[in-house]
């Protein structure tokens, strides 16, 4: 009878085993899977990118190009040729519009939420899922609308409509992110600031914002990927050559005849690494709101 038991357990034990390296074997294929599938575009942008040869290297098959240079990095930095002629000017304009973007957010959302979270107001709840009917229309069947408000307020063409804009689309997000997180802060502690003489001001400063550090990076983050990857106002908004952005910039070469693609691939490359860098500097804070999260739940 023992025996049984133990040879019971034992396979047992080893289906257990067998389970378990199953399940972590199928996560590595779906891990490379989804990483060749992810990255596979990005590739193929370095690949026309290191081509000498106008960028027509995709076409054919070849893995890495026989000569690789970076003659088109070079051209796109030097602004050596005519369509990245205005390149860091368009690239300035670019990372105002998200560092602006990514700035009112927070403040707008952090504000918002403190608003409605700590000093409790009657349908906080109400006026907090508010803004979110925004998400049920479709951005683009704004534009219209958005254009025509722009020229009243002389706004067009400037690069502030276009702040205007993503900040209107990033707002009712980050207030929702930031409303939920502050349910972790306890209120206990705006109330001993209060008994001390503190302002609603000085919690703001003082305790809600150091406290909310993660979300807001968390928050800032979202709002700098949604302007530094949107296109749409970009592009009937700002009609000036000296307003237009990297993203209105790189749409000019698919309507010239002559615009090699290794200039277009490698002006991209180098549009897409600012918000690299800024993602990977605030990782930590990010990664110490999840765990923050966790941990209270």
């Amino acid at each position: 009878m023992s025996l049984a038991r133990v040879s019971g357990g034992s396979v047992l034990r080893t289906r257990s085993r067998l389970r378990r390296v199953l399940i972590e074997v199928s996560s590595l294929v779906l891990v490379v899977a989804l990483l060749v599938w992810s990255l596979t575009p990005v590739y193929n942008m370095l690949l026309i990118a290191l081509d000498p040869d106008e960028g027509d290297i995709e076409f054919e098959g070849i893995i890495w190009p026989p000569n690789p240079s970076l003659h088109s990095f070079h051209a796109v930095v030097t602004q050596g040729y005519w369509l990245v002629e205005d390149f860091w000017r368009q690239f300035g304009n670019s990372f105002f519009i998200g560092l602006m973007t990514m700035f009112l957010t927070v403040l707008i959302g952090s504000l918002a939420s403190f608003a409605l979270g700590r000093t409790r107001l009657r349908q906080s709840w109400l006026l907090a899922n508010a803004p979110l009917v925004t998400y049920a229309v479709p951005t683009s069947f704004l534009v219209i609308p958005f254009t025509r408000l722009m020229a009243s307020y002389d706004l067009s063409n400037t690069l502030w409509a276009i702040v205007a804009a993503n900040v209107t689309f990033a707002a009712p997000y980050a207030i929702l992110i930031l409303r939920q997180y502050a349910t972790l802060i306890p209120i206990e502690l705006d109330q001993a600031a209060w008994v001390d003489g503190a302002s609603p001001v000085q919690v703001y400063r003082r305790i809600y914002l150091p406290l909310m550090t993660p979300a807001l990076a968390a928050v800032g983050t979202f709002a700098l990927l949604l302007a530094w990857n949107e296109y749409v106002y970009q592009y009937v908004l700002l009609s000036s050559t000296r307003n237009m952005t990297v993203a209105v910039a790189i749409a000019q070469f698919f309507n010239s005849d002559e615009a090699p693609l290794n200039y277009m691939m490698a002006a991209a490359l180098i549009y897409s690494l600012p918000p690299i860098v800024i993602f990977y500097a605030l990782r930590r804070y990010m990664a110490a709101g999840l765990t923050r999260g966790a941990l209270k739940g």
